[in-house]
């Protein structure tokens, strides 16, 4: 089968397909030309269907997918700026949970939804770990704990400028300030040797995070946890990743103890403008 098919009865040879294609495959080499696929494109085509969803007229199908498998976007149900700009504003990080767990189902949902961010060449190299367990969520903090108390030994003065000294203090006091108690985690990871991998593992974190928000889940970035995770042979070994891979981003999920009633400041930006 070829790499794309036109409906030549739909297709109106408007080249909007061959502008948008980002990796420039498909030719119309005359005006009066339908689309095909240029030199190399087998090859080239990173399979990111923008040909297939841009098309006006639904005349171009890929391989993969056709426009009748693609959802049509509403535009009614899309978010003015004030919405997005109050749902922005007004994210928190949270970091105190209620011990109620989120269902398996609104956790695969939030995850479903990151899975369209945007990663470089259309790799889709995220991969996902939920630990739903609150006991191995614990269990895991506690190995981060550890790892601080290795590096308040050996790199001090690393140790010292994240505060690994009153992080293990509390911990003995019954305060967890690694997973703040949350009752699950969301672990973004991907191959050690692609680059793409931690970019897109972050921006897919950003998408979940924003989604989790909107569903009136927390989440919070486990910075800590994420460090540890990718230097300390102990939580390494707990995460039982499969070879090759390693964490690039972990975030805290529960549903919030407490509710925020106001958006706090925050700096202005500094921006270069030439």
């Amino acid at each position: 089968m070829s790499l794309f098919t036109i409906d030549r009865e739909r297709c109106k040879r408007d080249g909007i397909c061959v502008e948008e294609c980002p990796i420039r495959v498909i030719e119309i080499e005359k005006e009066e030309d339908f689309p095909s696929p240029g030199e190399k494109a087998e090859e080239l085509c990173v399979n990111c269907g923008h040909c297939v969803t841009v098309c006006p007229h639904g005349a171009i199908a890929l391989r993969t997918m056709g426009p009748e498998s693609c959802a049509p976007i509403e535009g009614e149900l899309l978010p003015g700026f004030k919405n997005t700009e109050h749902l922005l504003k007004s994210r928190r990080s949270i970091r105190t949970y209620k011990e109620t767990p989120v269902e398996r189902e609104t956790l695969a949902k939030l995850i479903d939804l990151a899975r369209y961010a945007p990663s470089g060449h259309n790799r889709q190299p995220v991969h996902w770990m939920v630990i739903e367990d609150t006991d191995e969520v614990k269990r895991l903090a506690s190995l981060v704990v550890d790892w601080m108390r290795v590096m308040l030994k050996e790199e001090p003065e690393f140790a010292l400028s994240l505060h690994f000294d009153r992080t293990v203090d509390v911990w003995g006091k019954g305060i967890d300030m690694i997973l703040r108690g949350a009752p699950h985690i969301i672990i973004a990871y991907g191959l050690k040797d692609l680059v793409a991998a931690q970019m897109a593992s972050v921006i897919a974190l950003a998408y979940l995070e924003i989604a989790a928000y909107s569903r009136g889940i927390g989440a919070c970035w486990a910075g800590y946890f994420a460090r540890a995770a990718v230097s300390f042979p102990p939580l390494i070994q707990a995460l039982k990743l499969p070879e090759g891979q390693q964490v690039y981003g972990t975030m805290m999920i529960g549903y919030p103890k407490y509710r925020y009633h106001r958006i706090p400041l925050r700096n202005e930006p500094e921006i270069t403008w030439r």
